[in-house]
């Protein structure tokens, strides 16, 4: 577990996710070099984001979890940003690869101590599967966590969408015990966001006391509301939290602008 000194003042959270970083920096996905796409994102947080507290990579940082895309990964990460930061694999990922990595400061992988808040981390990742699931032992573990810490606000992040976003196609991918995890939140008012990566588009939408988002991967993104897959015009970007002592959250999304991607609009999948 990793943590941090806070004030009165609130945390300042950034969340990048679905980089799909290529084993060479020359690959791409859909046309986009996905390294070029990330260094723009990471240029972007260093430009409008002076100061932050924590970064967190919500999955599928491999396009096909090659334990060199991890490391350039952290290296990149690095270069920019002198805060800790935290990771989570999906369905492109390794879990392996990613847990076993020998480098200095590893990336956190399960819980973040933020003073008055926690992010727990929850591995949805299923081996050689593009749907997620959250094992018992992940379960047990948030349970565990909010046992653990009924004392402070919670952020709880994972890969998978744990309920449809709207786009047919990626919602036959979502949490598949999505039942058993909303079960525990539901009755966890500590809970104030559960937040995801993993459909490459912003969604935002209110469950009883909490707040659920989804953020826009630094590559390609998928457009909103459509039942076959299709490719955004959006442009890749991050998001912000803003996480106070009282609880109260508040967030955006940032896009990069001024630049032209070369990305096949017209793919059926990827």
């Amino acid at each position: 577990m990793s943590a941090i000194t806070v004030n009165e003042q609130p945390v300042r959270l950034i969340q990048i996710t679905d980089t799909h970083l290529g084993p060479l920096t020359s690959e791409s996905l859909l046309g986009l070099n996905t390294d070029e796409s990330l260094e723009d994102v990471l240029q972007l947080i260093t430009a409008e984001q002076p100061a932050f507290d924590y970064l967190v990579c919500t999955g599928d940082i491999a396009s096909a979890g090659h334990e060199v895309c991890y490391r350039r990964f952290i290296d990149m990460i690095q270069r920019y940003f002198p805060v800790p930061f935290a990771w989570i694999p999906g369905n492109h990922d390794s879990a392996a690869i990613m847990s076993q990595l020998a480098v200095p400061n590893p990336p956190e992988r399960r819980l973040v101590d933020l003073g008055p808040w926690v992010i727990v981390l929850l591995d949805s990742a299923v081996p050689g599967q593009v749907y997620g699931n959250l094992e018992k032992s992940e379960l047990d573990f948030l349970e565990q966590a909010l046992a653990e810490h009924a004392d402070k606000h919670v952020m709880v992040m994972l890969h998978h969408q744990p309920l449809p976003v709207g786009s047919a196609w990626i919602d036959q991918y979502v949490l598949r015990n999505a039942d058993a995890f909303l079960a525990i939140v539901d009755r966890s008012p500590q809970v104030k966001t559960v937040v995801w990566g993993h459909v490459h588009q912003d969604f935002s939408r209110r469950r009883k006391h909490m707040k659920l988002f989804a953020t826009p991967s630094t590559c390609v993104q998928f457009k909103p509301n459509s039942d076959d897959f299709a490719v955004d015009t959006a442009m890749p970007g991050y998001r912000w939290f803003d996480l106070h002592p009282d609880g109260r959250i508040e967030t955006g999304v940032s896009r990069v602008s001024g630049k032209h991607y070369i990305i096949d609009y017209k793919s059926a999948g990827y």
